[in-house]
This record gives structure tokens, C-alpha cells and sequence, in this order.
């Protein structure tokens, strides 16, 4: 398989404070790490892709990494994570399929083997595309308060020939969240759904 071509990466954290009501006694984080890679398959149709999975671990590794570094160097405080692609348009959807492996799997190893799917959605679009990227607790789906999205994206990227590649997580749930459902406190985490 050919190898990844790193062009730019980014990593970015939001601190919600408040929402309207009272601030609560530790802000929320929501991080976003970004790499742009070239698309090896860009072009044209190529039967045999998924070998390209295994040339992504390293990379989902260093983003998945640096995400925990950006919120403080500790995965514990990890409570939610999500991932998704941005495909330039001279690929397919299916290229940004190729990120589900290497990408979730990276997030859930390096945060201790978390048992919920890691969401994820895919999209193809030239610079400045924006994705909203869903975020689900890490270790029961159906944690409602942990529901959220980061949206990403960058000015130039992807260019055709590109990917744009991304991992998210947050440390807890919604400000203010209200809405009932599963407790975070309550999660049994035997299937990772509740």
C-alpha cells in the first residue's frame, strides 16, 4: 500500500464555561485533532483499498496521542469521542471509509479499551468543507447526555487529491444537559450501548 503523506495537521480545544445558566464547577472541553493527508486513490477506481487501513494506524496513534496531550496528558478525563473524513472531490466516499479502523481504534486503545462504537460520519467536498463530527460517551451509547458534535474543517483543505482526517473528544457531558436517559453514573458497560 502506499505510504501516508502527512500535508498539515491541526489540533484545536474549546472550553464551554456556561451555557445561559450557572457555570458549572469544571468547564467543559471539546477537542478536535485534523491531519490532511493525500488520497493515494484519488482519481480514478481502485479495487483494493482497505490494505491502506493498516498504513493509517500510526497516524490515528499520534492524533489519538496528541488529542489526550491537548486535554491535559491524562485519558481518564476522556468521557467522549467521535471521528470523521472529509474526501476531496477527486476520491469516493469509500476513502473515508478507510478511517473507521484505524481511526476508532486508536482513540479506544490508547483510552483504555472503551466499549462504545466510536460514532462517525463522511463527507466529500473541496476547501473550506465543514463536517459535523457526532460525539457519544465512550463507553455506552446511549448516555444522552454526552450527545454532541464539533464541526471541523480548514480554508484550504481538502484539496482534490486530499483527505481530511479527524478525531474528537470531550471530557464530560453538555452544559446544563437535562433531558434524562441513561446517567453516565449508571453505565453497566457490558455492550457498549448502556
Amino acid at each position: 500500500m502506499p505510504d501516508v503523506e502527512l500535508r498539515k495537521m491541526l489540533v484545536t480545544v474549546e472550553t464551554i464555561y456556561h451555557e445561559f445558566g450557572p457555570a458549572p464547577a469544571q468547564p467543559l472541553q471539546r477537542a478536535a485533532a485534523l491531519a490532511i493527508i493525500r488520497n493515494p486513490f484519488a482519481g480514478g477506481y481502485v479495487e483494493e483499498i482497505s490494505g491502506f487501513m493498516d498504513d493509517l494506524k500510526p497516524l490515528g496513534l499520534d492524533m489519538a496521542d496528541r488529542l489526550i496531550a491537548a486535554l491535559g496528558g491524562d485519558p481518564a478525563v476522556v468521557e467522549g469521542f467521535g471521528k470523521g473524513a472529509i474526501v476531496g472531490t477527486g476520491g469516493e466516499l469509500e476513502h473515508g471509509a478507510l478511517w473507521h479502523v484505524p481511526g476508532g481504534y486508536s482513540m479506544r486503545e490508547r483510552l483504555g479499551d472503551s466499549k462504545a462504537i466510536v460514532p462517525s460520519t463522511k463527507k466529500v467536498g473541496g476547501p473550506g468543507t465543514r463536517l459535523d463530527i457526532p460525539i457519544t460517551h465512550i463507553n455506552a451509547s446511549y448516555v444522552r447526555s454526552h450527545f454532541d458534535a464539533i464541526e471541523v474543517g480548514l480554508p484550504d483543505s481538502p484539496r482534490q487529491d486530499e483527505m481530511l482526517l479527524a478525531l474528537v473528544m470531550s471530557t464530560g457531558a453538555r452544559i446544563h444537559n437535562r433531558v434524562g436517559g441513561l446517567a453516565a453514573a449508571d453505565i453497566r458497560g457490558e455492550d457498549g450501548l448502556r
